[in-house]
This record gives C-alpha cells, sequence and structure tokens, in this order.
C-alpha cells in the first residue's frame, strides 16, 4: 500500500508530526487507513523517543551524586509500580475498581512513565492478549524478532493511533480521552518539576551535591529509558525465558528474573492464564511486589475489589507443577542410569519428592482432587522405584 504522507513535501510532513508530538490523535489521512500500513520506523514521529535516549548523555556534563542516583532509581520502582499497577492492572484489565476521580489520579501518575497513554496503552494490550504471538501480536519476538518486539514496533506509525472503539469502558471518560490525546502534558510537567526541585535542593541543602540539571538528567531522562527498557523485556523475553506451567495457546513464560526486574509481571505464564486476577504471583512463592502495593492502597479505601485467581485455576496450577516434578525426576533417572548405583538414587528423588511437599504445604487449603491417580503419584514412589532390584539380565 503507498503511503500518503511520503508523497508530502518534508515541511508538510515535519509539521504534522510535530502536531501529532502534541496531538496523539491527529491523524488526517485516518486511523485506519494508518493502521493498515506495513510495519516501519516514522524517524520524524519518534524524534521525542529518540530525544528522550538522548537525554541520558546529559550525565557527562552533570556528573553524579548519590542523591540523583539514588532518585533515579526509586523513580524507576515507584513508576514501574505506576506502570504495572496501573496502565496494566488496571487500566487494561480492570483488575480492581476506584472512583471516577480515583481513576483520574491513576491515570496522572501514570503518565510519568511517558509511555504514551493509559487508554493507549490499554488498547494495545489488549490486542496483544487476542493475538497473543499470531501475526497479528504487534510485538510478538515469535512473529517479528527480539529487537522489534522489544523496541521496534513503538516507533512504527502503525501502532501510534488509539483504537477507542476496543476500549469503550475507558473512551467514555473524556478526562482519560485529554490525558491519552495530549500525552506529553505530564512528562513535560514531572520533567520541569525534578528540575525545580533541584534548584531548591542545590539553594537549600547544597550539602546533597545536586542540582536542577543534575536531577533532571538523572530522575527525568536515565530512569524513564531504563523504566521503558525494563517494561519492554516483558514484550521481548516473556515469552522466550521461562518456564511454562499452563497451556496457554502461546508462549508466554513465567520467570523470577523479569518478575524482580518488572515488580511482578515476570509470571507472564500465570497471568496469560488468568488475565483478570489483581496479582499475577498466584503462589506465595512467586513474589509480586506490585499486589503487594495494591494491596496497602485498597487498605486506604482509595482502590477496592482486588481480583482473586479462581481455586480451580490455583489447582490446575498444583496438578500441573507436580506432574513437573514427577517428570523431572523420571528424566532424570533415564539420563543418568548409574545414579542407581549410587547413594545419590536416593537424594535426588528425595530432594523432589520434598519440593513438592513444599509446594504441597503452601497449598494446604486447596480441596483434593478425583482426576487420574497418575497426576497425584508422589514422587517418594519414583524414589521406591528406583531402588527396587532390578530382575537378572538372562
Amino acid at each position: 500500500m503507498s503511503d500518503q504522507s511520503s508523497t508530502l513535501p518534508p515541511f508538510r510532513r515535519a509539521l504534522t508530526a510535530f502536531t501529532q508530538w502534541v496531538d496523539s490523535d491527529y491523524c488526517p489521512e485516518g486511523a485506519e487507513k494508518l493502521r493498515a500500513e506495513p510495519d516501519r520506523v516514522d524517524w520524524m514521529r519518534v524524534m521525542p523517543f529518540v530525544f528522550l535516549h538522548a537525554g541520558c548523555l546529559g550525565v557527562i556534563w552533570v556528573g553524579a551524586s548519590p542523591f540523583a542516583v539514588w532518585t533515579a532509581v526509586a523513580l524507576y520502582f515507584l513508576r514501574m509500580f505506576a506502570v504495572t499497577g496501573i496502565h496494566h492492572r488496571y487500566f487494561s484489565h480492570k483488575t480492581y475498581s476506584t472512583s471516577r476521580f480515583g481513576q483520574f489520579l491513576l491515570a496522572l501518575f501514570a503518565g510519568t512513565t511517558v509511555q504514551r497513554g493509559s487508554l493507549w496503552w490499554a488498547y494495545h494490550h489488549r490486542h496483544h492478549h487476542l493475538h497473543s504471538d499470531d501475526p497479528e501480536d504487534a510485538h510478538s519476538p515469535h512473529v517479528h524478532g527480539f529487537w522489534w518486539s522489544h523496541i521496534g514496533w513503538i516507533t512504527s506509525r502503525r501502532n501510534f493511533p488509539t483504537d477507542y472503539t476496543k476500549i469503550k469502558d475507558l473512551a467514555k471518560f473524556p478526562e482519560l480521552v485529554w490525558l491519552n490525546r495530549f500525552d506529553l502534558v505530564v512528562p513535560i510537567l514531572f520533567a520541569a518539576a525534578l528540575f525545580g526541585f533541584g534548584a531548591l535542593l542545590e539553594s537549600y541543602a547544597p550539602g546533597l551535591g545536586t542540582n536542577g540539571w543534575q536531577l533532571l538528567v538523572w530522575g527525568f531522562f536515565i530512569s524513564t529509558t531504563v523504566l521503558f527498557h525494563g517494561t519492554g523485556c516483558i514484550n521481548s523475553m516473556a515469552h522466550l525465558m521461562g518456564r511454562r506451567r499452563y497451556q496457554t495457546g502461546d508462549d508466554s513464560r513465567n520467570s523470577a528474573i523479569l518478575a524482580f526486574i518488572t515488580l511482578g509481571e515476570g509470571w507472564h505464564n500465570n497471568h496469560h492464564r488468568y488475565q483478570s486476577s489483581t496479582r499475577n504471583g498466584f503462589y506465595w512463592w512467586e513474589i509480586d511486589p506490585t499486589y503487594y502495593g495494591l494491596k496497602l492502597l485498597a487498605r486506604t479505601g482509595f482502590i477496592w475489589g482486588l481480583k482473586p485467581v479462581p481455586q480451580s485455576v490455583l489447582d490446575e496450577g498444583a496438578r500441573a507443577d507436580h506432574q513437573a516434578s514427577v517428570e523431572a525426576a523420571r528424566q532424570a533417572a533415564l539420563l543418568h542410569p548409574e545414579i542407581s548405583h549410587s547413594s545419590l538414587k536416593r537424594v535426588v528423588p528425595a530432594a523432589a519428592a520434598m519440593a513438592v511437599a513444599t509446594a504441597a504445604a503452601a497449598q494446604a487449603t486447596l480441596p483434593k482432587q478425583a482426576d487420574d491417580p497418575a497426576i497425584h503419584k508422589d514422587v517418594t514412589e519414583l524414589a521406591h522405584e528406583l531402588n527396587a532390584p532390578k530382575p537378572p539380565v538372562i
């Protein structure tokens, strides 16, 4: 399909791009036509994104101070909570409730992440779940490759417009549409506030060794850029690394490493199995700081109605983990038959049995299942099978 914008004079194209920097909904050629284009980078349109990364180089001139560095770290985790707890678990999936004014405040806070508006974020994420790892998935690493899924997709013209018809539950609030349409307003105010705060500290707390420009570079440019790539890891890596507990029809995976980087979003296979739960770490040993933060927020009454994981989904996961432990013990015995002639033949299955017992203890409230007995065969039985004398070879 021909690109009408590429035939415009350079001045017109630059003017259109500048207008879109300010008004994300400005689309003279029509949003549907834009979404039908093939993927390609629009360098004019993504200059603010390039500017964000280039701003990190400012550290060469402003230097560093412990206060500025720790401010950047704190703002990374605070705003990662905004990405995971607000953009994702509220606007994308409505896993809890709040008031209309409450959701406006949430959208304001989420705007400081500089990841477009909450409605744009929710539209693309819901589209991802509908077409996960299919050709229509905008950021599947299996379809488009690692780098496109990590960073390229957000630079493509076809992914700029927000399809409000796909998020009618959110588009009915004009204040949310305004924040989504003018999505640079909050980041600019946030950056200005950091600069002003640093300038005040330079005057009234010189012992901290910081200033306005330094806090702008560390607290805004560096922290925000790292935040973007931390978030992008879920698109690019959570379908490539980790283990699969649930058969979900895509290649989503659970990763403790990604869960640490993204405050719990790394339990991605869990999330793809049941998207409506407020928590992504379904079991107590799956650390989910976003969920803990939302629970604390619920105690204030600001949010409520946190949605739990259904018992049937927990049971399904417990059975899958049990079967995986049994299969791991069997594979170990097949791949290393010499274990049967060593004291390790008792240690390996016993360790597996302890792991299963720990998981079972954590799920002590789960009702017992009446499924096939083979599913519930304890790993300790494998120990007896491995220890059992083999018939003599004739």
